[in-house]
C-alpha cells in the first residue's frame, strides 16, 4: 500500500538520518588511515586543523545556468480548457514553446482581431 505525502513533506532520501544524529552526538573519531586513505581523501577528517584549512580554501562552482537572452520574454498566466492542455501537454516535452510558435505563427499571419 502506498502512504501519500503532503506537499510540504521531505521526500525520501534513503539515509539513516536518526543514526547520523546518534554517531554525531557520540563524537566517535572517523576511521582514518593515512596509508591507505591519503591518496583518496583531501585531509584527516579527525584533524581540526586540517578541516579548516581545506574548507577555507574552498570555492564553490557555480554552473553557467541558463544563457542570456537579447530580449526576455515576459510572464504570462493565462486560462485555458483543461482539454486543450492536455492535448498539448499530451505531445511531450517543448508543449510550452509549440504554444508559442502557434500564437506567433497567429500574430505574423493576421489571424488575430482586436
Amino acid at each position: 500500500m502506498r502512504t501519500t505525502r503532503k506537499p510540504n513533506d521531505a521526500k525520501p532520501t534513503g539515509t539513516d538520518w536518526d543514526r547520523v544524529k546518534r554517531e554525531s552526538a557520540a563524537d566517535v573519531p572517523i576511521a582514518y588511515d593515512p596509508a591507505t586513505d591519503a591518496e583518496r581523501e583531501p585531509y584527516d577528517p579527525n584533524d581540526s586543523a586540517a578541516v579548516a584549512a581545506y574548507w577555507s580554501a574552498a570555492t564553490v562552482k557555480r554552473a553557467p545556468g541558463r544563457p542570456p537572452v537579447a530580449v526576455k520574454r515576459p510572464t504570462l498566466n493565462m486560462r485555458v480548457d483543461a482539454d486543450v492542455l492536455a492535448a498539448f501537454k499530451a505531445t511531450g516535452p517543448g508543449w510550452q514553446t509549440r504554444i508559442h510558435a502557434l500564437l506567433r505563427e497567429a500574430v505574423e499571419h493576421g489571424r488575430l482581431k482586436s
